[in-house]
């Protein structure tokens, strides 16, 4: 994986990130990346304090919440600026997956989808925008997936991409809501990707999933973060990490 630097535009100062979603799979794999490029992180999940592959230092800071709920996002970005003064970076990792017939999704399904996917950014993303303003720049990225531009014959995928979906929009107009405040938004769309999720699933079958015929790679999300951070001229952006999938290949 390519080594990335990184610096305040204005100061000599470690770069701060908030990232969601960060005890496993992307989430994870991100936190451990940008501590090793240089970042002060704030990583949050529900119990992330009780992680085995991250512990606290001076340059990390885990905080146990639920991001859906507004409190635990105030408290994240409140833990931000206690410890490093300033938000560079926030990555939007935090999200689940409930594959169901769509006519059996249950109320209760409906509303943990809503909470996680799109409650799950929506509050913290309002604190960290708040402070970005106050400093004139800023840096949001959120994972979504390609599912949402090429559905799957047969998939059992509405919910999921009811609440994905909505999250390259809200990039897009937030990039342009905050585009004179220095503020960027831009998202990731990644197809099927090598994570503990699919663990048990038949991976020969998934790799048919990309017109590329393998599974995407953490290391290839990363690296896509990286380079949207450095790219200071993309802006509303959505990388699609998938093999062509949301070209409308035949599979």
């Amino acid at each position: 994986m390519k080594k990335w630097v990184f610096m305040n535009a204005n100061t000599n100062e470690k770069p701060v990130a908030i990232v969601t979603g960060a005890s496993s799979g992307i989430g994870l794999k991100i936190t451990q990346s940008l501590l090793e490029n240089g970042y002060c992180v704030v990583a949050n999940s529900r119990t992330i304090s009780k992680s085995k592959d991250l512990k606290p230092s001076e340059d990390l800071v885990l905080m146990d919440g639920d991001i859906s709920k507004k409190g635990a996002a105030i408290k994240v970005v409140d833990a931000a600026m206690k410890h490093y003064g300033r938000i560079d970076l926030l990555v939007n990792c935090a999200g689940i997956y409930i594959s169901k017939p769509f006519t059996e999704y249950t109320s209760e399904d409906f509303e943990t989808m809503i909470g996680t996917n799109i409650a799950g950014y929506f509050f913290v993303t309002q604190q960290v925008i708040a402070q970005m303003r106050k400093q004139q720049s800023g840096h949001v990225v959120s994972i979504s997936t390609v599912l949402v531009d090429q559905p799957l014959a047969g998939a059992h995928i509405a919910l999921p991409v009811l609440t994905k979906s909505t999250i390259p929009a809200f990039s897009r107009a937030l990039a342009m809501e905050y585009v004179t405040d220095g503020i960027r938004f831009n998202t990731i769309s990644p197809g099927v990707v090598d994570t503990p999720m699919h663990a048990k699933d038949d991976h020969e079958l998934l790799k048919k999933l990309h017109p590329i015929k393998r599974l995407v790679q953490i290391s290839e999300i990363v690296d896509a973060l990286h380079y949207l951070q450095s790219a200071r001229m993309v802006n509303g952006e959505n990388i699609r990490i998938d093999g062509g999938a949301h070209a409308g290949a035949k599979w």
